[in-house]
């Protein structure tokens, strides 16, 4: 490529130079035809015509006549067939004729006015050679191969340098595993492209540590949750087998299916965050918000406490309507677990403040279920929404639930481009749901 570029450099060059001087020479040619058409048209030209060996001059009379010429055209006829144009001067360039075989001259014709006829007076030189001159063309390559080796030594130089970090990047990720996700690729010391490069790639490295820790975490939550009822299914079936006369089918049956509840909603919910964590497509229908709430909670078969309502209706958000529904059934699930005697449930619009109009642009549309139990330290709220977490209140195995219910509902919501948070309440745990509003029906006077 180097050699290339200087090939092409010394091209250009050296056309500009055989430009340049054929430009002089034109001019050169010019100056002595035109001398010798003022000598013409006074009368005084005499030998010789050029002071050049290389220039030929020829005085043509009105009836076209050779009447002078320099010695090399001596006796020959006229150089060329074109006459001046209405500038009384024409330039061309003519081959073979009264010049040597193979050579090519500039002529230019000029007129000479004399005794009121028009002369002709021809002057000509050799073209300029491609190369202009052997030494300077000689020069020319000379600098264009030192340029072009000079630039191939220093892009080797500045491409090794450029790449050296790239080379440490990559040393360092074939050694990054499974096995130690904590190391990092180096970071160069100039604040260019390739340190942008290390910084993103030691940022995706840590999002990865982190998924692969959650993982290993969440893989251990599981297998400890599945064991706790597949142990008590196994100590009930070998008591059954060991003391056969001290149980019957009836006991055994209804502890085996209790355990088996659990692990089926286990499971459930296992299957449910597997396809979300999977990218599964959110569905996209416009749903209201105080009906889905009414027939979650009206599906429900026996209402273990009191529910309150205040409902705003045609309160309207885009999604899916199944996803929604869990995540309802699982935020009553849990305020039917924790409250005394009350669940209270109220649905609204308000408006979107500046800072999140653009992710709420008509609005939002908020869902509050509030329990009267015995609520959730502030220091804890978040801790509730991690999987399989359970406060010291709620760890008791026969208050059920899987510990992923509310982890599944704010993977929901954030699905959503939604928010699921714990904000304070006067008494119990007040959970707030904020979704994108599409619209607002109106009812009469009642947004």
């Amino acid at each position: 490529m180097a050699a290339l570029l200087s090939l092409s450099l010394a091209t250009a060059v050296m056309m500009a130079f055989h430009r340049y001087a054929t430009a002089s020479l034109v001019e050169e040619i010019t100056a002595a035809g035109g001398r010798v058409a003022a000598q013409v048209e006074h009368q005084k030209a005499a030998a010789p015509l050029a002071g050049h060996k290389d220039r030929k001059l020829q005085i043509v009379d009105p009836r076209g006549v050779v009447v002078a010429s320099t010695p090399q055209l001596k006796g020959r006829p006229v150089m060329a067939g074109f006459t001046p144009d209405s500038r009384n001067i024409d330039i061309a360039t003519v081959c073979g004729g009264v010049f040597p075989s193979g050579e090519c001259d500039i002529v230019v014709a000029q007129s000479a006015h004399r005794a009121g006829q028009d002369w002709i007076v021809y002057s000509a030189s050799p073209e300029v050679p491609a190369l202009v001159d052997p030494g300077l063309a000689t020069t020319v390559g000379g600098i264009a191969a030192l340029l072009a080796v000079a630039v191939t030594i220093l892009g080797n130089r500045i491409v090794s340098a450029s790449l050296r970090p790239v080379t440490a990047i990559q040393t360092e990720l074939d050694k990054i595993n499974e096995t130690c996700p904590g190391r990092r690729v180096p970071l160069p010391r100039s604040q260019d492209e390739i340190y942008e490069l290390a910084d993103s790639v030691n940022h995706t490295l840590g999002r990865l540590q982190a998924a692969m820790t959650q993982q290993r975490n969440f893989t251990k939550d599981a297998s400890h949750e599945l064991r706790s009822p597949i142990a008590a299914i196994r100590a009930e079936v070998e008591d059954a087998l060991h003391a056969p006369e001290e149980t019957t089918v009836t006991k055994v049956g209804n502890t085996v299916l209790g355990s088996l509840d659990r692990l089926e909603a286990i499971v459930r919910d296992l299957l449910t965050i597997a396809g979300m964590d999977g990218g599964k497509q959110v569905g996209h229908e416009p749903i209201d918000l105080a009906e889905l709430l009414t027939a979650a909670v009206g599906s429900r078969p026996h209402a273990k406490k009191t529910y309150e309502y205040s409902l705003e209706p045609g309160v309207t958000v885009i999604g899916d309507r199944a996803w929604l529904s869990r995540l309802l059934t699982n935020l009553i699930d849990n305020a039917e677990r924790h409250a005394a005697t009350t669940v209270l449930f109220h649905v609204h619009h308000t408006p979107s403040h500046k800072r999140n109009a653009r992710r709420f642009p008509k609005g939002v549309a908020v869902l509050e279920v509030i329990d009267n139990g015995p609520g959730i330290d502030p220091d804890k709220r978040e801790l509730v929404f991690q999987r399989f977490a359970r406060l010291d209140t709620a760890r008791d195995r026969s208050a059920g639930g899987t510990g992923l219910g509310l982890a599944i509902a704010r993977q929901i919501a954030e699905a959503h481009n939604g928010t699921l948070r714990i904000e304070d309440c006067s008494h119990g745990a007040r959970f707030v749901l904020r979704l994108p509003c599409a619209r607002v029906r109106t009812y009469g006077n009642v947004p």
